[in-house]
């Protein structure tokens, strides 16, 4: 185990590698230039390129490239051009909302997502099963943004129940964090929880027609205990890894989610990076989602070796 642990943190670097450097180059293929937003549009075109020359952005992009390679290597992922700090302090200072807010999102994900397969599987071609898969279709096809917006205006808008926005640090309020985070975290987790719900149920149908499943009802074992101990840990191994994917996409949708509820984590501080071209943030960000994604999966990987003994990683 020791040893397949070691190899896939090895095969991780080649991956980051290749993230890294089509992250870069499309970064620079867009549009303008960070020397040309700091200095304004009153700025010289003299100006514009000393700044560009200090910055060291006059260079070929082969060679920011490899300095910029040989900085991340280092555990430096470089220096904020407008908050005028380091890129890891930067995302470490607004690592708390995002983090709490996937936490919550999954959980909501998971709490939906397998009652509701396992329910729609049983009850299978009744308007119970009807029913579960239209909220499901329902939660694939709606944008996260026009459920945000509708949520506000209904729960915090119209009831009262909820902050329209904004986020209390959890050092100042556990309480008040968590309700802050109530509207985004279900925004969130409704759509995953809409992809676990189906893959729950092809699983569980599939194993519910196995012959183990068939003696263990002839034993005479309770109904429930036939369902919940034997049939839903063998189907839960295709449905930890749609769990695994959904927690990438929660990271990756949390950056519309903190938009529309002013949030103030990694995500705003993504979509701020972008608007002014600050190309270490967003270089930044980006390896360390595609890190915490591929981790993820590592830790997937390994908890199909609790959910099936069988499976051995030499």
């Amino acid at each position: 185990m020791t040893g397949y642990i070691f190899r896939r943190l090895i095969a991780l670097l080649p991956v980051l590698m290749i993230v890294a450097t089509v992250g870069f180059f499309l970064i620079y293929l867009t549009p303008g230039d960070p020397a040309s937003v700091m200095l304004g549009p009153d700025a010289t075109t003299e100006d514009v390129e000393n700044l560009k020359r200090l910055m060291g952005l006059d260079r070929p992009l082969i060679i920011q490239l490899v300095r910029w390679y040989g900085r991340t290597l280092q555990g430096d992922l470089g220096y904020s051009i407008f908050l005028q700090r380091p890129v890891l302090q930067a995302i470490i200072e607004r690592l708390e909302p995002t983090a709490v807010l996937t936490l919550m999102a999954l959980t909501v994900a998971v709490s939906i997502g397998i009652p509701a397969g396992v329910v729609s599987a049983v009850r299978r071609n009744t308007w119970v099963d009807q029913v579960a898969m239209g909220i499901a279709l329902l939660g694939v096809s709606v944008p996260t943004f026009w459920m945000g917006l509708n949520l506000i205006l209904f729960f915090s808008v119209y009831l009262g129940l909820f902050p329209v926005a904004g986020y209390v640090p959890l050092d100042q309020s556990v309480a008040g964090a968590f309700r802050s985070l109530v509207l985004p975290a279900f925004t969130l987790g409704f759509s995953a929880s809409a992809l676990i719900a189906r893959m729950t149920r092809s699983s569980m149908l599939e194993v519910l027609g196995q012959d183990y499943i068939r003696t263990a009802r002839a034993k005479g074992n309770l109904e429930q205990v036939v369902i919940y101990h034997h049939a839903l840990r063998n189907a839960m191994i295709p449905t930890l890894t749609v769990v695994g994917l959904a927690l990438g996409g929660l990271l990756a949708g949390s950056i519309v989610t903190e938009t529309v509820f002013a949030l103030p984590g990694v995500g705003r501080l993504v979509i701020s990076s972008v608007m002014r071209r600050d190309y270490p943030v967003v270089q930044g960000v980006l390896i360390f989602v595609a890190s915490t994604y591929v981790l993820v999966n590592l830790l997937i990987d390994l908890l199909y070796v609790y959910l099936d003994p069988r499976i051995k990683y030499a």
